[in-house]
């Protein structure tokens, strides 16, 4: 019998510097290989699955603020790192015979199909992944505020956002012993009190649409299932 899910379309927001795995930079297949196949387990119980991916693992505005280069060239070479991170996961999801196809808000036709809302949605209702890469497509926004974008353009019953720790907390865990988590927090706290689990204006954008986002720790094998199953997991924003 086909397991339940509690969410049928997701936008599953992976960061750049993920794909490192065990490396400093650049990308480790090994590590791929494993997301990839946690990924297709999901996909094959039916779920729509939209991905969008960052670039830090290859560049990043603010890893290279004292550079000189502006923000604007800055921020074309982040949404260029992201195009490189979305054509290795296709690669990825090959080997598990699924076909995820990259879209990029940059037009780049020899590289891959321009994101086209309508052309990503029919590619997920027919049970491939979309992978939505080059953040919006212009600069001074964050590959977060991409996936809130993305995932209220796709109509996505959630935003599964992947990261390091287990919750949101109200500083960091990793620097203070006394970081307090929270399990279901609202939008209006997470602004008011500045939590910095996204940008403001991914977090505003999610908000006014009401759209829940999920914050998971990606590092605990098995959590992308058990977010789609709707089991205790991570921090509700709504």
């Amino acid at each position: 019998m086909p397991q339940k899910t509690k969410y049928k379309r997701v936008l599953l927001k992976l960061s750049g510097e993920v794909l490192e795995g065990d490396q400093d930079g650049g990308i480790d297949f090994k590590f791929l290989d494993v997301l990839c196949k946690e990924i297709a387990e999901v996909h094959k119980l039916g779920v729509q699955i939209a991905i969008v991916v960052g670039g830090g693992n290859f560049w990043r505005f603010r890893d290279f603020a004292k550079s000189g280069l502006d923000r604007v060239h800055s921020d074309s070479m982040g949404m260029l790192a992201t195009v490189m991170n979305a054509l290795a996961l296709a690669h990825g999801f090959a080997a598990y015979k699924i076909e995820a196809l990259p879209f990029s808000a940059i037009p780049m036709e020899k590289i891959c199909p321009t994101y086209v809302r309508d052309l990503a949605l029919a590619h997920m209702k027919n049970g491939k992944i979309a992978i939505c890469a080059a953040g919006t497509g212009s600069p001074f926004f964050t590959t977060d505020t991409a996936a809130a974008l993305r995932a209220l353009e796709l109509q996505c019953d959630v935003l599964l956002k992947a990261t390091n720790v287990d919750y949101v907390y109200n500083k960091d865990p990793h620097k203070f012993k006394d970081a307090k988590k929270y399990t279901d927090v609202s939008y209006e706290v997470v602004l008011e009190k500045q939590l910095g689990v996204m940008d403001l204006s991914a977090t505003a954008l999610c908000a006014s649409s009401r759209l829940p986002v999920l914050v998971f720790n990606l590092m605990k094998r098995g959590n992308i299932l058990k977010a789609v199953k709707g089991e205790t997991l991570g921090t509700l924003i709504h």
